[in-house]
């Protein structure tokens, strides 16, 4: 990797080297020594050199992106819930890697839903919502938005190439303040004009000052400035952290229900998904007899999400055998044996930053075994029983409870329950759930779990609108250190996982194109290494 400047802050200029000679090295400040690797010349030469003889910017109009009416939409919902009141919401910062480089920058979920930036758009930055008089901001919402973030230095200037986190020498060209108002429609403003925004009038209701909520623990500094802000004006820091929260849970509750865009967003990343999963059969002969072949399997979907998408939308669960009884088996380390049952759980998250989250349960061999076979039937028939309760109006803890019944009536027929039937499925008993401890759906969109902050009564106690998408995912586990079950029984996992759309009338599964039943897993196996 390339030396690049310490990220730490510095009272140097961009590019001057610290002064370390061998009298001073004792004394050179910790934040100067992520430098020390650096050879950057820093003659007055060079700086002139530097900032001459580059073409100008290209002045482009941009359309508006085919996001920005929908993100409007949905801050129009969230200036109908907080009038008068100011709303901070950070992206979050870059996190350095290595010592040397960041990560892949991805914006907190909120802030990319209320914008409509995905991708690596836009570290730092902060969306504000100003109050104004009720009916006259956007949209004739209450509040009008701004998009503060750090605009691009010019080729003149010293950060162009001195600055390995921003200068455009390092990570190539970010759009600037015009091209974003331009392509989202919101008004933007460069960061350094963030503090006055954030704490012009503020203070506490009563004495006339402006109310500020916090999407909290996103940006430490934000929260510092919103916080010292808070203290300066006199205002209750624990009632303030209550009013924080219930922003939280706000923005997470409004996107429980997906507009079109994002259902479309949602059907590109479940295809790429669906042609990742082809690439993992395709590689399983190449799997199989490696000492690690559960990251070659990890390797063959990681670069369908490169090429298709941003990213991984989660870590890939890539569990062959025994390993497949680990719920969140992410190390990938196992081999990949004939005759086992590999556990694919992966999905690829599109630059919009919607993820899918799909599993299947393969043969290595291209063939169940006849127990294989029986657990695999169980877990699919309770998955197919969850989908033909899906429609609005019913709650969202019936789909549960409906793939474990099925679950348990099957481990029932096989005589693994230590109790009846009735009674491992009354809430004093739950047996069953040994070999199923988790839960059969949760919500899909720019988290893998999506929504997570809503309340109760719209999650797990909701009623099904249309609009909603979420996963649905029975499995059943018997770990090879299990005296419970037969040895027969011991060391499969098997979990079958599709992302679901609530339509009018009852359900659609986005991932159908991928094969469900035995049979067509083992035809669909067999025509990929037939070609």
């Amino acid at each position: 990797m390339l030396s690049s400047q310490n990220h730490a802050s510095s009272t140097r200029a961009p590019g001057e080297a610290p002064s370390t000679t061998a009298d001073e090295s004792a004394d050179q400040p910790l934040e100067d020594r992520g430098s020390n690797r650096s050879q950057r010349p820093t003659s007055d030469a060079f700086r002139e050199f530097m900032a001459s003889s580059w073409a100008p910017a290209e002045d482009v109009r941009h359309d508006r992106d085919a996001v920005a009416d929908h993100a409007a939409q949905r801050r129009r919902r969230v200036s109908e819930a907080f009038a008068g009141e100011r709303l901070v919401l950070p992206a979050g910062p870059l996190k350095v890697r290595s010592n040397d480089t960041d990560y892949r920058f991805r914006p907190h979920s909120a802030f990319a839903h209320l914008t409509g930036l995905g991708v690596d758009h836009e570290p730092d930055a902060v969306l504000v919502f100003e109050p104004v008089d009720e009916g006259a901001g956007d949209d004739g919402g209450h509040h009008e938005c701004t998009l503060y973030f750090k605009p691009m230095a010019g080729r003149d200037s010293e950060e162009f190439y001195a600055d390995a986190r921003h200068g455009e020498f390092w990570i190539g060209p970010r759009p600037g303040l015009d091209e974003f108002r331009q392509r989202l429609g919101l008004r933007t403003a460069d960061l350094s004009e963030l503090e006055v925004a954030v704490t012009k009038n503020a203070g506490a209701v009563e004495i006339g000052g402006t109310r500020i909520r916090l999407l909290r623990e996103v940006d430490l500094n934000v929260d510092a400035l919103v916080d010292t802000s808070r203290i300066n004006t006199g205002v209750d820091l624990e009632a303030s952290d209550s009013l924080d929260a219930e922003l939280a849970e706000h923005l997470s509750a409004l996107r429980l229900v997906k507009d079109d865009w994002e259902v479309e967003q949602l059907r590109t990343s479940v295809a790429s998904t669906i042609a990742g999963f082809h690439d993992v059969v395709a590689a399983l002969p190449r799997a199989v007899g490696h000492s690690r072949g559960e990251r070659v399997v990890e390797g063959a979907f990681f670069a369908r999400a490169r090429l298709e998408g941003n990213d991984l939308g989660y870590d890939t669960i890539a569990a062959s055998g025994n390993n497949a009884t680990v719920l969140h088996w992410i190390r990938n380390t196992g081999e990949v044996r004939e005759g086992d049952l590999l556990l694919l759980d992966a999905g690829v998250e599109a630059d919009s930053l919607y993820t899918a989250d799909i599993t299947r349960t393969l043969p290595v061999s291209g063939s169940f075994s006849e127990v294989q076979r029986r657990v695999y039937e169980a877990v699919l028939a309770a998955a197919d029983a969850a989908f033909e309760v899906v429609r609005p109006g019913i709650r969202f803890r019936e789909i549960h409870q409906t793939a474990v019944r099925v679950l348990a009536e099957h481990l029932d027929s096989w005589g693994l329950l230590p109790v009846s039937l009735e009674e491992a499925l009354s809430e004093e008993g739950q047996h069953h759930r040994r070999w199923m401890p988790h839960g059969t759906s949760h919500h899909l969109g720019l988290d893998v779990h999506d929504c997570a902050q809503a309340k109760r009564e719209l999650y797990l106690d909701g009623v099904l609108e249309e609009g909603m998408v979420f996963t649905i995912e029975p499995g059943l586990y018997f770990k090879a250190e299990d005296l419970a079950v037969p040895e027969e029984y011991r060391g499969i996992g098997v979990r079958i996982e599709d992302d679901v759309l609530v339509t009018a009338d009852g359900a659609e599964n986005l991932s159908a194109a991928l094969p469900r039943t035995a049979e067509d897993v083992e035809a669909w196996m067999r025509g990929i290494w037939e070609r």
